[in-house]
């Protein structure tokens, strides 16, 4: 592991030699991730993508994709866009990235069950901002608004994220 990687351990995420609080699926951490259980799959993931809502904050990487309103993810196993994102008007199951709330202002995108993605296996696993603290997500890793922002700045896609079996110090 490097300082560059993040790292999920009892007491937070570690990156760049920081500390930061997050939560994590309702359901704890899980090796067979499957679509709605609510559990973070564990792991080694790569940062493939981020986006962000530009009427709310700007852009914290060059890289990263506007949200539009017709932007959304895929989350219906039965479609041929499985976990993946997509353009409405979409027929399938999906998440609407363009959020009333803020959870989706910034999301960094991971690679689980993404490339190829296998049905059922579990999909938009993100790091995404909080709903409050302690609040358990669906299965994302999730931050205060301003260390998810600090972290976004200095973010490089294909940094990894360690997701442990069993959380270390």
């Amino acid at each position: 592991m490097t300082p560059q990687d993040l790292v999920l351990t009892k007491t937070g995420v570690r990156f760049l030699g920081r500390m930061f609080p997050c939560t994590i699926g309702r359901s704890g951490l899980v090796r067979a991730k499957k679509e709605g259980d609510g559990a973070t799959p564990t792991g080694v993931h790569r940062i493939v993508g981020m986006f962000h809502r530009p009427d709310r904050i700007a852009a914290p990487q060059p890289w990263s994709r506007a949200i539009g309103p017709r932007d959304l993810w895929s989350d219906d196993p039965n479609s041929p866009d499985y976990n993946q994102h997509v353009c409405a008007p979409y027929s399938f199951s999906h998440e609407n990235l363009r959020r009333a709330d803020p959870l989706y202002d910034l999301v960094l995108v991971t690679d689980w069950n993404w490339h190829n993605p296998v049905p059922e296996n579990g999909s938009a696993i993100f790091i995404h901002q909080q709903r409050r603290s302690g609040y358990p997500t669906e299965g994302c890793i999730a931050f205060d608004r301003r260390d998810l922002r600090w972290i976004a700045e200095r973010i490089v896609l294909g940094n990894r994220v360690f997701v442990p079996h069993q959380l270390i110090h």
